[in-house]
């Protein structure tokens, strides 16, 4: 099971909204097949696994056991039921590292296996499945986006200068890490201030990986057309309460005068399917998801070398407790998680 949780983090930042899954067929000891699934719409892990057996191995399939991170699917969706495949290859036993809470499965796979005759065993490592997988699990079970918040402070606790100016913090090694975090989010967030003052591309480039949508909150449109989340380099929606139109990959997205806008964030977010949340905004848009308490874990970078003095504070943190902290060349990450969130996975 640990192999299979591997294998589907492989997937990362490829697959949203599917969760991550990974797969090991196991024949007397021996890993015969294995695999993961790859890109949304392409095929499942399991299938995958099941290709990858030679020829010589296909007649002990039906002596074999499947190893898989989340309950087999047992619905038509952008591919065949996972469940008949099993079936039709007369697996014998399959153990399942977590149930799949999603609507459409949530438990369905385990009955079709069972009443197939499959031995299904359940919940091994159940904890580090669902981990792998906070994303999937709380916009299914929680009807919104996972959010992870991210700031770079200094030595003193400060994020920015005096006059709100951008001021550069983290080092080149930390960037890099930064932007493979983006790569694996679903949605990146900033605000009107930011974009005006660090017109930020919130794009990948430091790494090959796949761009999250850009959500802006810009009430009042204030942002100049030429800042450089208007360059179409990825699908951009500006939540705001002036318009609501659609050019390209740009969106506007108009609420309603009195709607809360971190419930226009997350309401928006689930209506497109976006699972996760990347919120890189300034001091005020990050602490505004904090006093709401509508965030699951933060990360923090602190320059331990660099003092800015007089500036913007850096966000407080309330009900949170640290659970990891990594030192990259000057730069301290620390890694928080909101107290009672279920999740401690790093991924």
């Amino acid at each position: 099971m640990r192999r299979c949780i591997v294998l589907a983090g492989k997937g990362s930042g490829y697959v949203s909204p599917n969760p991550l899954v990974g797969a090991v067929i196991v024949h007397q000891d021996r890993i015969i097949g294995e695999g993961f699934h790859r890109e949304y719409g392409a095929a499942h892990a399991e299938v995958n696994a099941v290709s990858s057996v030679t020829e010589a191995d296909v007649p002990v399939l039906s002596e074999s056991t499947l190893y898989v991170s989340l309950e087999p699917c047992s619905h038509f969706g952008k591919t065949p039921p996972c469940t008949d495949l099993i079936i039709k290859k007369k697996i014998p036993r399959v153990v399942i590292g977590c149930a799949d809470s999603f609507e459409k499965v949530n438990g369905s796979g385990i009955e079709k296996l069972r009443a197939a005759g499959v031995d299904v065993q359940v919940n091994v490592l159940r904890h580090e499945c669902r981990a792998l997988n906070k994303r999937f699990f709380t916009f299914h079970e929680k009807q919104r986006p996972y959010i992870i918040l991210k700031w770079a402070e200094s030595a003193d606790g400060m994020i920015a200068g005096v006059t709100g100016q951008r001021i550069k913090i983290s080092n080149e090694h930390t960037d890099r890490l930064v932007h493979r975090w983006r790569a694996e989010e679903a949605g990146i967030l900033a605000g009107t201030n930011t974009i005006m003052n660090d017109d930020p591309f919130l794009t990948v480039r430091h790494i090959p990986g796949r761009n999250p949508v850009r959500i802006i909150i810009d009430s009042d449109l204030k942002i100049n057309g030429d800042a450089h989340v208007f360059d179409r380099a990825a699908q951009t929606i500006i939540i705001n309460k002036t318009k609501e139109e659609i050019s390209g990959n740009i969106e506007f997205f108009k609420i309603g005068e009195d709607e809360d806008l971190l419930h226009a964030v997350t309401r928006g977010m689930q209506e497109r399917g976006l699972n996760s949340l990347l919120v890189e905004g300034g001091a005020k848009t990050l602490q505004s998801f904090i006093d709401a308490g509508i965030w699951d874990e933060a990360r923090v970078i602190t320059h331990t070398a660099f003092r800015i003095g007089k500036g913007t504070g850096a966000p407080v943190l309330k009900n949170a407790e640290q659970v990891r902290s990594e030192i990259i060349s000057s730069d301290r990450i620390n890694l928080f998680r909101k107290k009672n969130n279920e999740f401690l996975s790093y991924h």
